[in-house]
């Protein structure tokens, strides 16, 4: 090959390496622990991008179950932001919930099994942020 068309090609490969950076909205918007001054670790961050890719359209931002696709749901989605729910479930359960899906927990169908297409990790991420979303009692 051509000494001048290798190099070009390098080049190529190099600008396609670069990231961009996302714009990321206030933290202050995403959960209270962070309205709280709280910055969100690493691993929230993560479960906060995860949650918003896969569970947001039928749970809502907040988690109250209000997303987009909630009120063509029956029965509608789970409320994460209720205080008696957080209180009630264990990560474990929440894990195993988003794992096998609402059927594999004896819950609504209408909730998908995440599996096969969420780590471990990605599901452990994404309790965490679950646990942000709980609104307090005024």
């Amino acid at each position: 090959m051509n000494r001048s068309l290798l190099l070009a090609l390098a080049m190529i490969s190099l600008m396609g390496c670069s990231k961009k950076n996302k714009e990321v909205p206030p933290v202050a918007a995403i959960a209270p622990a962070a309205a709280e001054g709280i910055p969100l670790s690493y691993e929230l961050q993560l479960g906060r991008e995860t949650y918003r890719r896969y569970c947001m359209l039928c749970h809502g931002e907040g988690g109250a179950g209000d997303g987009f696709n909630a009120f063509n749901l029956d029965p509608h989605p789970r409320d994460y932001s209720s205080p008696a729910f957080q209180k009630k479930k264990t990560d474990a359960e929440l894990a195993d919930a988003i794992r096998r899906g609402g059927a594999g927990v004896g819950l609504s169908a209408l909730m998908p099994p995440w599996g096969h297409t969420l780590s471990d990790p990605q599901i452990n991420q994404v309790v965490l942020y679950l646990r942000t979303l709980e609104h307090k009692p005024e």
